[in-house]
């Protein structure tokens, strides 16, 4: 098909790879590399649709994409497996389905699509060439062939569910009901009941708390702990004491000068009205409008930063001053032209393909090369950070080893190594250390040691590096009752407040219903407060209330109706719906088209579910689709185990 594309002009400079094939993996999953994970054999047929096989490497393919993109965790792939499996077998049913009914892609075809996808892969409208296009696919082990098959199956595929979802029609009728839904408000009372207010009468005794503890010690239990002796580097600190001699950093700054070359550059400020992404018509105001700022700062009457703020659309400038340090060859070409000739302190309209400029010309500096003693500050910091970094590596070879040699002198290895010594006992995982901090990595290196032995290096946050020694083990034991004395207290209030509001809110309802309807009085009987809400819609959050979505059921209640108890993450509610407020139709026509847009797309999207769940019926009943599941269940079993 690539054959069509023979220009080839300004091909050579271009390299698309990897955003072309972003584009592939996204649109066809099963076309990444096999990496030969599961255990079926990749020859092993998972489903035909048709002619069309779908074996365990395709399927091992689109597993591993899944996983590259880190949307499933692994643990969850046995569960899933299965529907991603039937994902791919609708797919090739669809495809199978939209040949059968005579859709077909062209190459004309297939080339729009690539280049509607990839612009950039067609530069000035040409194709950048076969043989580098061919490259960028074998870098993925991938061929023209096998691509562009599965590209034409996918513009089928999407063909087919255009046909299929065509025609969803939406009556005035709906729209006008979805209207209402949408605006429609309630007014309601309410009580809510929170932990707060019963806190104080749900704490328990000393009493209380030893009885729980005593009928419940066995789910108290001290985990087992680790006394360590960590060395730990710090590269901060290692870097205080690294000092190059000013011959090093001599040497350093004869040998790069030209790192030291400042170009010639201007400090300018600008206010930019943006013409680019505008109506062309529009263009004379916008220039007359920047002409008449312009007028406004030669006289005087304004200050540039002010104007900067109130008109500049240029959002890489605006929040300073409108500044920006100009050199050559990085700026547009009228902008740069105006940097580099305009007087210091001259004000000028510029034209740009992003529109108007007035720019102001601070300053201009001449090319010139720093001296060594203007860089011997950063040569000094850009030396000790290679050192330091030599000298972090050194230390995470060396600590493990030292250490183990040496396990009786951890201190006689720290100073050999720059390191600090930390002593840590009872130690637990996933609790922080001091002069450690919280550290799943730190927590697996020692979690199998026993005592004398010596974990890795690990890397920790702040650019430090830890070796640890086990120096004994604590193994567990029930806790004290002093030790768990605040979890039981905690626990056992968290309890009894749930089984008072539980019980208070039930009471409420049942008292509410019984003097038909009269929450207000019932709420009097028990001392708790009523509020009553402005009216809201299903999409609000009343305040003090909370989301409408808690008692969305209740739009449709009758007036007078008692709602609840309702569970809510802060308390427990009881409501009343007061009134209905109709929604006001004058504001139909405004939104009618999209409502009707967003009807049309539900439906569209039901439509589509339901073709995709029929054909592939009905091409197994045909035999078309055979799948053999056998072969499903033991790639299943091989990423279970």
């Amino acid at each position: 098909m690539f054959d069509l594309f023979r220009s080839r002009d300004k091909a050579v400079r271009i390299l698309l790879g990897g955003l072309l094939l972003v584009v592939a993996i996204s649109m066809l999953t099963y076309l990444v590399p096999n990496y030969d994970t599961g255990s079926s054999g990749a020859g092993a047929v998972v489903a035909t649709v048709g002619s069309d096989q779908i074996t365990s490497a395709d399927v091992q393919k689109m597993v591993q994409s899944t996983m590259r993109g880190k949307q499933l965790p692994p643990e969850m792939l046995p569960i899933y497996l299965p529907q991603l499996v039937d994902e791919m077998i609708v797919n090739r049913a669809m495809a199978y389905e939209a040949g059968r009914l005579g859709f077909e892609v062209s190459d004309n075809d297939l080339r729009g699509a690539i280049q509607q996808m990839v612009p950039s892969l067609f530069p000035d409208g040409h194709f950048v060439g076969k043989d580098m296009y061919a490259a960028m696919l074998a870098q993925q082990q991938l061929s023209i062939a096998d691509f562009e098959s599965d590209l034409r199956r996918q513009i089928m595929i999407t063909r087919l569910r255009d046909v299929a979802v065509e025609g969803s029609l939406v009556t005035p009728l709906e729209i006008e009901n979805a209207y209402r839904k949408k605006y429609e408000k309630i007014k309601i009372q309410y009580v809510k009941l929170t932990a707060d207010q019963f806190k104080k009468d749900a704490t328990p005794t000393d009493a209380e708390m030893k009885s729980y503890y005593q009928a419940n010690v066995a789910k108290y239990q001290t985990p087992e702990k680790k006394n360590l002796v960590i060395l730990v580097a710090d590269q901060a600190k290692l870097e205080q004491t690294l000092n190059p001699a000013d011959a090093d950093l001599q040497k350093i700054y004869n040998q790069n000068q030209a790192q030291y070359h400042v170009p010639e550059q201007a400090k300018v400020r600008h206010i930019l009205f943006m013409t680019q992404g505008k109506p062309p018509a529009d263009e004379p105001k916008i220039k007359a409008q920047a002409e008449d700022v312009l007028k406004q700062l030669k006289a005087g009457t304004v200050k540039f930063e002010d104007m900067v703020k109130k008109y500049s659309e240029d959002p890489g400038s605006k929040d300073k001053g409108g500044e920006y340090t100009v050199q050559r060859n990085q700026m547009a070409k009228e902008f740069e032209e105006a940097s580099f000739t305009q007087k210091p302190g001259d004000l000028a309209l510029v034209k740009t393909s992003y529109g108007y400029h007035i720019v102001q010309v601070e300053s201009r500096d001449a090319a010139h090369q720093q001296t060594f003693d203007e860089v011997k500050g950063q040569l000094a910091s850009d030396w000790k950070k290679a050192r330091v970094s030599e000298a972090m590596q050194a230390i995470s070879d060396k600590a493990q080893t030292s250490l183990a040699k040496d396990p009786m002198h951890p201190d006689k290895v720290a100073a050999d190594l720059h390191m600090e010594v930390v002593h840590a006992d009872n130690v637990e995982p996933n609790k922080p250390i001091p002069g450690i901090g919280a550290s799943p990595d730190f927590d697996q290196a020692v979690a199998a040691l026993k005592p004398g032995q010596v974990s890795q290096a690990v890397a920790l946050p702040g650019n430090k590096v830890a070796v640890a020694e086990v120096v004994a083990i604590v193994p567990p034991r029930p806790s004290t009752f002093d030790e768990v004395k605040d979890q039981i207290r905690d626990t056992m209030i968290q309890a009894r407040i749930t089984v008072k509001v539980r019980d208070i809110a039930k009471e409420l309802a049942d008292k509410a219903k019984a003097t038909g309807g009269d929450l207000e009085k019932a709420a009097k009987s028990l001392g708790l407060e009523v509020k009553t809400t402005d009216g809201f819609t299903r999409n609000d959050s009343p305040a003090g209330f909370g989301s409408a979505n808690y008692i969305a059921q209740n739009f449709s209640s009758p007036d007078n109706t008692i709602a609840g108890p309702v569970l809510m993450p802060d308390g427990t509610m009881v409501a009343k719906v007061l009134a209905h407020i109709p929604a006001d139709l004058a504001n139909l026509p405004a939104e009618r088209v999209v409502l009707r847009d967003q009807i049309k797309s539900q439906k569209a999207k039901q439509r589509d579910e339901l073709f995709e769940a029929g054909l592939k019926e009905r091409l197994i009943q045909e035999g078309k689709i055979k799948i053999h599941q056998n072969v499903i269940n033991s790639i299943i079993a091989g990423y279970r185990s």
